[in-house]
This record gives C-alpha cells, structure tokens and sequence, in this order.
C-alpha cells in the first residue's frame, strides 16, 4: 500500500469511531466534583470511594462479604439515577475503578447502572461479516482472490498524489460492502463530522479532539467552537507567537543567560511528545529546505529517564548555548519531569542557580490548564510558555478534508480503518508490520505504535459494557530493505500478518552511479514491488497476507 502520514492518522480515527473507543484514558483520580453515574455524590465522598477502593486492592484476599458491603454502601451512599437512561461518557471510569475490587464485584456494580445499547457484536451487520469470514474467507488464498480483475480494479482509492492499493488484502468485495453497511450502521460519518465540529467525542476525559482544528486555515477562524473558545482562532495566535520566536531565535535576537547566541536544542518528552516530534524531525532533515535551514543547529531528543540518555544527550553540549524544550500536556508526567529537572539542574551547575536561567533557557509546550505548573518551574509564561489544547496535531490537512467529504467507499482513511477492524475482529490476525520504503520514515512505525496502541484496545465501551471481540493490533515495522533481513522470513513461511507498505515515486535525494542500470531509488522501488508480490503469491500459509 502506497499511503502518507495523514492517511494512517486519521485511518486510526475511522477505526475508533466503529469501535466506539476514544484517545487517552484518563487518570481515575481526575473527578472535578460533578455527579458522573450516580447522583448526588460530592467530590469528597468520591475521594472517600477511591480510598476505599485502594484498600480494597491492597487487601491480600477480598471475600464475597467484603464485596457485598461494598455493593451495598454503593447503592445507597450512590443512588442511581432512575431518569439516568442515556450513554454517559464516564461509565467507563466506573468499571475501571470497581476492578480494583475485583472481576466478581465488576460484574455485580455493572448490574447497578441503567441498561445501555448492545455491543456492535449482536448487530445483525456484525454476524454477517463473521459468517462471510468463516464460509467465505478463511477457506481462500490470496493468490486466488488476485486472480479476480474485477475485484483487483475495483480495490483502489486515490486522493492528492497518493493511490492506496488495498487488492492484497485478504478480502473480496463483498467483503467491503459489509464493513461498509456496519460503518453505516454506527453511524461512522456523523461521528466524522462530530470530531471535526469540536464534540467531546473523549468521553473518559470530557475533551474534544480536534487535531484537525491545528492544521485549519485562517479562513477557517470563528467556524469551531469548543466551551466557549474560537478553537482555530487560539490555533492562529500560538503559530504567531511560535513563528516569532523560532525568528527572533535564528536572528540571534533571543540569546542565553551568559549572552552567548544558542545552537543547540534538547527536547524533553515521552510518548507521543517524543515519538511525533522525532519523527518529523527524521523526515524533514534530509528535505532540501531542511538541510540548509538546520545548518550549525543541533537538536537532540532525550525520553528515557535512564541516566544513560542523559549523558547521551549532553555529553558534548555547551550549556550556555542550549535550549531546551519541555513538552508535556499537564506539565506533570513523571518522566518529563524528572528529565526536564535533570536538565534544569545541569544549566544550574554550569551557569549557577538564579532563575533567569531558566527562564532564558527553558521553553514549555504544554496545555493552557498546566500553566501555573509551567511558572512554579521557573519558566518565563509571557514569552517562553507556547501553550496547547487538549487536541493533538498529527497528520495533513488535505487528507483532514479528504477524511471529512469523500464518499465512504473512496475515503482512504475509511477504508484503511475498516480493514482494520476486519483484520483484527474478524480473521484474527492480532498484528500489523508498516514497512515504509523511505529510511527518512525510519521512526514512522514507532510513532504509529505509540498513536494506535495507546488509543485502541479498550476492553469496555463508551456504554460500560465490557466487549466480546478482538481490537487493536501489535504494531511494529522497520524500514525496506533491512526488515527483509530481518523479520520477511517470520511473515513469508512462519504466521499470517497483514503488512502496510509505504513507497514514493521520488527520493528526497536519489543517487545513481556510474556502470549502474538502476539509480538507488529504483533499487528500493523494485523491492517493494517484489516483496507485495512475493507475499501475496507465495506466502506458505492457505492464507494471504497483504
């Protein structure tokens, strides 16, 4: 498959929104006093109900009269609301917090809420596809689906240069016209559309997640609105003020404590404030623009609070002519942290403990809610704080608008998720391999990890109900050729796994040497052409892989 970043992205989306899961689950001590599922319940005697909940996980043993207790004091110190007959975005912080009591008192405090819709699994559109995967599927090859040409032209979309070949997965097209009829089913479009227009579709947080708000136009600014805030519009001013800064900083404009000019940068963060970062610092490095605009800078990544890391990361640095970059939404994520005060304390060592050098050389980007934990570090909030939402920025607008508008059966990103959802739920296949053919996206695979793993695989719904199916997928992938000398052998003779193949038609710098018939670029191209082929003819297994 042929696909850019954008598409995956928002193809991750597509497959949230058939599942019904959200982003991030959130902390199960972040209450802010409001009733949740039960009524009348004061944030103190929610507290009081995490403590007793703690003590219960501590608890060597927990018997069947400890837990009825428990139920009890739930049902009347937490009176359900009888009226209360809607979904509500924070049954799954219930059922998370009654585990620590156990499975048994799970299943009994879920008896407690009002009756929610059925999971996706009984759905008539459901049972369908299990039966077309059992009878129709399963029993084929690949190869023989390969030989439809019906099927092979038809199983293509494209949009702004990128043509996304789906022939070599393991489907027909009926097959896709029943995970279209399920994606109408839960009504995935409307769910689209609520995303982009600012609905809190977070649900365990309470948050919209509007990515797509930081990559819109300024034509765009007054069109989303999110708890009373111009989302685009806040997204605009931030640009400013980073675009100023990056200006003033290249100029030499903004020096450090000891007036010496700054060249090198350390970013701070983990998860998806390390991986995201890094990878498009991979991409752009090797750009033409890139290159040049990097000349005489250093910028270094440090994640792992392994004291190793560190050194790794400073060993040849000069203090007073380095910047670093603290990135972490709440300013509170304990490796950040530890990490950005390492940092703060190798500045201190160099260039002594006064304050101002923090703030001439500690920059934070962070969510406009952590702002106090960014000015009790010592960082200057006026001029060095770029604040962000609780919305991520990932992917390209022209695949956002692709994403919103396509119809479904030549939306990519659509398509990709519900292929997803087969792959997974459906033919049982818990894994994915992305093998870019591109070494400039040598940290792609671990940045869709990091965006896939942490957001799929919940095992309860939006409505409380612990689910039936397989989702998510162990994903994990190197760059073409070096993962065909490394794992091509497991996925050629050993267990089916589908596989995402990137490629480009053009190098950022292709090479082509003398006596050569072939330029590097052709090299590579030609074997990705080969690999697709050779897994989707010959794979040992009776069952393909694409």
């Amino acid at each position: 498959m042929a696909m850019t970043k954008g598409g995956f992205l928002v193809a991750l989306i597509a497959q949230n929104g058939i599942f019904g899961g959200q982003s991030h689950a959130s902390s199960p001590t972040q209450y802010d006093g409001a009733s949740y599922v039960y009524s009348n319940v004061s944030s103190s005697s929610l507290h009081a109900k995490e403590e007793k909940w703690e003590t219960a996980e501590r608890a060597p043993v927990v018997d069947e009269d400890q837990i009825q207790q428990q139920l009890e004091s739930a049902e009347t110190e937490f009176a359900v609301d009888p009226q209360h007959h809607d979904a509500h975005h924070n049954y799954p912080k219930v059922i998370l917090q009654a585990d620590k009591l156990g499975r048994s008192a799970a299943d009994q405090i879920v008896k407690l809420l009002p009756k929610q819709r059925p999971l996706v699994s009984n759905t008539d559109e459901w049972k369908r596809l299990q039966r077309h995967a059992a009878e129709v599927v399963q029993p084929s090859h690949l190869r023989d689906l390969m030989q439809d040409p019906e099927r092979c032209a038809a199983m293509y979309a494209e949009h702004d240069g990128v043509y996304f070949d789906y022939s070599r997965q393991q489907a027909t097209l009926e097959t896709m016209d029943l995970l279209f009829d399920l994606a109408e089913r839960q009504d995935l479009e409307q769910r689209i559309k609520g995303m982009f227009n600012g609905e809190k579709i977070n649900f365990t947080e309470d948050r919209a997640v509007l990515h797509t708000a930081l990559r819109a136009g300024r034509d765009q600014i007054g069109t989303v609105e999110v708890d009373g805030l111009d989302a685009i519009g806040e997204v605009h001013d931030v640009l400013d003020q980073i675009k100023a800064f990056t200006e003033a900083f290249r100029s030499g404009k903004i020096t450090g404590y000891t007036g010496k000019r700054m060249r090198n940068i350390v970013s701070v963060g983990i998860g998806g404030s390390y991986l995201g970062p890094e990878f498009l610092h991979e991409v752009l490095k090797t750009e033409a623009e890139g290159i040049n605009s990097s000349l005489g800078y250093s910028l270094r990544f440090l994640a792992n609070v392994d004291p190793v890391d560190v050194e790794r990361t400073c060993a040849d640095l000069d203090p007073e002519e380095t910047l670093i970059i603290v990135v972490s939404k709440t300013f509170t994520t304990a490796e950040t942290m530890l990490n950005a005060r390492t940092m703060r304390q190798w500045l201190w060592d160099f260039m002594g403990d006064d304050i101002d050098v923090v703030k001439k050389h500690v920059v934070a980007c962070s969510s406009v809610s952590a702002t106090e934990n960014v000015k009790a570090f010592g960082i200057d909030t006026d001029n060095y704080f770029f604040r962000f939402w609780d919305w991520f920025l990932e992917g390209a607008r022209s695949m956002d608008q692709h994403f919103l508008k396509a119809p479904m059966k030549e939306n990519i990103p659509i398509i990709m998720g519900l292929l997803g959802v087969w792959n997974s739920s459906f033919m049982g296949y818990n894994s994915r391999a992305l093998i870019p053919y591109a070494q400039a996206l040598l940290r792609l695979p671990a940045h869709i990890q990091q965006l896939d793993m942490e957001s799929n695989g919940k095992r309860i719904n939006k409505y409380g109900v612990e689910i039936d199916y397989p989702v998510g997928e162990v994903d994990f992938g190197e760059p073409g050729t070096n993962s065909q000398h490394s794992f091509f052998q497991l996925i050629h003779q050993g267990q089916t796994i589908p596989v995402d193949f990137l490629g480009f038609v053009q190098s950022q710098h292709d090479l082509l040497m003398d006596n050569e018939k072939l330029s590097s670029h052709d090299e590579l191209m030609a074997n990705f052409f080969r690999a697709t082929g050779c897994l989707s003819q010959w794979q040992n297994s009776r069952r393909g892989a694409g």
